[in-house]
């Protein structure tokens, strides 16, 4: 049995598509109720508060992951050792523009990401 909440279920609904359509859609959804929340996102700082001082490791974790690689996977595709890709992440090694070359190619990502 489902128990009673002080606060009312939320839904929320992300638009895709051309500026036009997007306007379109939110024009639809103020006209059937709908209310626009005033802040739709939250800044990636509060989730990953690596990246003030470490974004190019955080950039690198991330599409790893997102390749679905481990380091040893990743290291094997480069050529850099599993070690140094440990280092990169973690930013205790930085990664110089051949190496964001190198890890751009095999992740399909942009090499200024790294750097």
């Amino acid at each position: 049995m489902l128990k009673h909440t002080r606060k009312h279920p939320t839904e929320s609904v992300r638009f895709y598509g051309t500026p036009q359509i997007i306007h379109r859609l939110r024009k639809y959804a103020r006209n059937a109720g709908a209310v626009e929340a005033s802040q739709d996102s939250i800044p990636a700082e509060e989730l990953f508060p690596d990246l003030l001082t470490n974004p190019a490791g955080v950039y690198l974790k991330g599409i790893r992951s997102r390749e679905c690689l481990t380091q040893v996977q990743l290291s094997e595709l480069t050529g850099i050792p599993r070690r140094h890709i440990s280092e990169m992440e973690s930013g205790k090694l930085a990664i110089c523009k051949a190496t964001a070359h190198k890890l751009a190619d095999v992740l399909n990502a942009d090499y200024r990401l790294f750097l």
